[in-house]
């Protein structure tokens, strides 16, 4: 699958923009602030309902206008797939394909699957646990129609529940309901963490090859999945946690506290790793993400680059140049010049400026 095209009205800083993409490399270059970003957030959204920022809709749509439409044209095997989606600030979004409104997000996710690399993913090792999270979240709701309904479900859950606990401080008698909510966040609990121990050994075993290449063959890693609490225990737990849940007006146990650990040479990376081992294992994680969605779906995924090789020295650009040889890649840089010292080969470039899109040959 690749993305042909893209079409955005009122988005963001683009009143109209209107681009193509080759099945190859295509880079978005120009100053910062110009909306380079604003074409990938685009891109991840129409094909995962989401921003990758987690920006709500009503921050997307232009200034003074009541919606913003995005318009994406995918292509597999010679057939086209057209997709439209319609932000309306409050009001849920509205998503078509090939001019059939869909129900559920699940009928959209899979369809195009995209692998989203930005500078700020370099911290992903480093930083807290809601971000190695929210990794897990973005690749396996894409993968995972299942997992897509179960996260979804839990979160919900989650928020009911907190705001039970919040009454219950203030009306004591709530507290006999908390039952009905523990027993569906069990549930749908554990099979979010069933995945997601699924999940951290398919990386774990993808991502030795990559970081041993990136590392000269001197550091091996293993990604392990640690859950807030197992299973076995979950309902248990949950039960003796609602006085303190009642003092904290909130969840305490779940897979919403779950985080993953990266092991190097036997040291945890997150807390005693050096800041390029850290980035190396980060780099390492995305490339892995990529060998994931092929060997899950047998199709390859669409790369988006937002300004990331900025961010790494010269051996690890060209590693990751080396890398994404068969991948339909989109990349946002201020400039050309890593491209062209490194001899990489670029089919289609575009200028950015102030949400215009021009073509350079």
């Amino acid at each position: 699958m690749i993305i042909r095209s893209l079409e955005l009205t009122d988005y963001r800083n683009y009143g109209e923009l209107a681009i193509s993409f080759d099945e190859g490399t295509t880079v978005l270059f120009g100053d910062n602030a110009q909306g380079k970003t604003n074409i990938l957030e685009a891109l991840y959204l129409s094909a995962t309902t989401r921003s990758h920022k987690g920006s709500k809709d009503r921050d997307i749509i232009q200034f003074q206008k009541s919606e913003s439409h995005i318009k994406t044209i995918l292509v597999k095997d010679d057939i086209e797939t057209k997709i439209d989606m319609h932000l309306r600030g409050e009001k849920s979004k509205i998503v078509a394909i090939d001019g059939k409104k869909i129900k559920k997000a699940a009928e959209l996710m899979g369809l195009c699957n995209i692998v989203f690399f930005s500078p700020e993913d370099l911290g992903i090792i480093k930083n807290g646990p809601s971000e190695r999270r929210r990794f897990a979240d973005m690749e396996l709701c894409q993968l995972d129609q299942f997992y897509l309904y179960n996260l979804n479900n839990y979160n919900k859950i989650i928020s009911q529940r907190n705001r039970l606990l919040k009454d219950i401080f203030f009306s004591p008698e709530l507290k006999e309901t908390l039952s009905i909510w523990d027993s569906q966040l069990v549930s749908y609990g554990s099979k979010i963490m069933e995945r997601r121990a699924s999940f951290a050994g398919q990386i774990s075993e993808i991502i030795r090859d990559y970081h041993r290449k990136l590392s000269g063959g001197k550091e091996e890693i293993v990604v392990k999945y640690e859950p807030n609490v197992s299973i076995e225990d979950y309902g248990s737990e949950i039960e003796k946690s609602r006085e303190r849940d009642v003092r904290a007006k909130m969840t305490t146990v779940g897979p919403h506290r779950d985080d993953f650990s990266f092991i190097v040479n036997g040291i945890d990376i997150r807390k005693f790793g050096s800041q390029g081992q850290q980035r190396t294992a980060a780099l390492s994680l995305k490339l892995s993400e990529i060998e994931l969605v092929k060997t899950i779906t047998g199709d390859t995924p669409v790369l988006l680059l937002d300004d990331v090789l900025s961010e790494l020295d010269s051996s690890r650009q060209n590693y990751l140049l080396d890398s994404i040889g068969d991948v339909q890649t989109i990349i946002t840089c201020t400039g050309l010049d890593d491209f062209v010292n490194n001899n990489f080969k670029i089919n289609k470039t575009y200028r950015i400026s102030n949400g215009t899109a021009e073509a350079v040959s």
